[in-house]
């Protein structure tokens, strides 16, 4: 697990832990779940359309795209009794090919922190709008093959990262199974300027789906 990761998780759980302890706050919501997020291959000057110029190979081979399972960690904290904030971060949780030829991969993910409206307090329906800021990380890693006395292993090593600055927005709706028990599809749009350095676009949609638990008011 990256230092990336480990710092974003800390981060959240301070943010959930140290909300525990509030005397006029309306209650926190802790929640995971999966989805996906997606972007097109972006084309380096000189290659053709969804191709990536190889410094390795010195050669244009496909580029990668966005997708696959993302899985995504989040906690919110009302103060009042429609307005809050939150943590979120998002991450694939499998590596994908960047440069094959090269022997990368690739892992992006997303962190962001946001203000919270919930417009509606309903006991069932609880509609949900965040916007804020925060980062984007595509960590590399480079396959290594060793061959000992017949026996060969293969391992992930990392090689290199490249992290941008995001503007983060989304819309879900809480969906209460229970009182606390929820169940939270969210639609998520990360803005990042300069992700063109890999990718095709400078913006991210992202589907999930979770399931989370509010403790406290509601």
């Amino acid at each position: 697990m990256s230092k990336f990761t480990i710092g974003t998780i800390l981060l959240l759980s301070t943010l959930l832990l140290g909300s525990l302890n509030y005397s006029h706050a309306q209650g926190v919501s802790a929640y995971f779940g999966l989805g996906s997020g997606t972007n097109s291959a972006g084309t380096t000057t000189g290659c053709s359309p969804g191709q990536l110029f190889d410094n390795f190979n010195s050669a244009c081979e496909p580029a990668p795209t966005i997708g696959g399972v993302f899985g995504i960690l989040g906690v919110d904290f009302m103060i009042l009794p429609h307005l809050g904030v939150n943590g979120e971060y998002a991450v694939r949780f499998a590596q994908a090919n960047y440069l094959p030829l090269a022997g990368l991969k690739f892992r992006p993910a997303f962190y962001d922190f946001n203000a919270v409206w919930e417009p509606i307090s309903g006991h069932r329906i609880v509609p949900v709008v965040e916007g804020g800021f925060g980062g984007a990380r595509v960590a590399l890693y480079a396959t290594q093959t060793t061959s000992i006395t017949g026996i060969t292993s293969t391992a992930s090593i990392a090689a290199g990262s490249a992290n941008h600055f995001q503007e983060h927005a989304a819309v879900g709706v809480k969906l209460y199974i229970t009182s606390r028990l929820f169940i939270k599809p969210q639609f998520d749009f990360h803005y990042v300027p300069h992700l063109t350095d890999q990718f095709g676009r400078n913006w991210v949609p992202q589907y999930t789906v979770s399931v989370g638990y509010t403790f406290g008011e509601r």
